[in-house]
């Protein structure tokens, strides 16, 4: 009898383990849009994001990332540095900046996707997502909001 409640005491530990990834799939278009502006998470699921640029334009001209933040950043000023940083596909790399980032794809062209996995946020709050491309934050932002456990 020992065993048997020792076995299901076990068995229940392990269960969130076995917890499926949280999959979300986000695309950008050449209108300058994500095709979901809300995503929501509970605070350390693992979240595998893949981001789709379903757009025909290439990156040079129509490129799209997809770049999470920490809470209460300050978007428009972000996103000025970023018009900045060409040789880095437009993600500053300042120190003040980089720890803003909390992970980012690749930029991408028309027809291109990428699969990111990462760890939600510990802390619950509104996390905000952009599209750094020159002009894109503008109209390519979202919110991430992660729940409490």
């Amino acid at each position: 009898m020992k065993n048997l409640i020792l076995a299901i005491a076990a068995t229940c530990l392990a269960l969130p383990a076995l917890a499926e990834d949280k999959a979300i799939e986000l695309t950008g278009s050449d209108q300058m849009q994500f095709g979901t502006k809300a995503i929501e998470v509970t605070a350390g699921d693992k979240v595998v994001l893949t981001f789709k640029h379903i757009g025909k334009l290439p990156k040079a001209a129509m490129g799209h990332n997809f770049v999470l933040l920490k809470a209460d950043t300050k978007v428009q000023e972000f996103a000025l540095k970023a018009m900045q940083a060409v040789a880095t596909e437009y993600i500053p790399a300042d120190e003040e900046s980089k720890k803003l980032v909390l992970t980012h794809t690749k930029l991408l062209g028309g027809g291109e996707s990428e699969v990111l996995t990462f760890t939600a946020p510990a802390e619950p709050g509104a996390y905000p997502y952009v599209c750094t491309f020159p002009g894109h934050f503008a109209l390519m932002q979202g919110v991430l909001t992660v729940k409490a456990k």
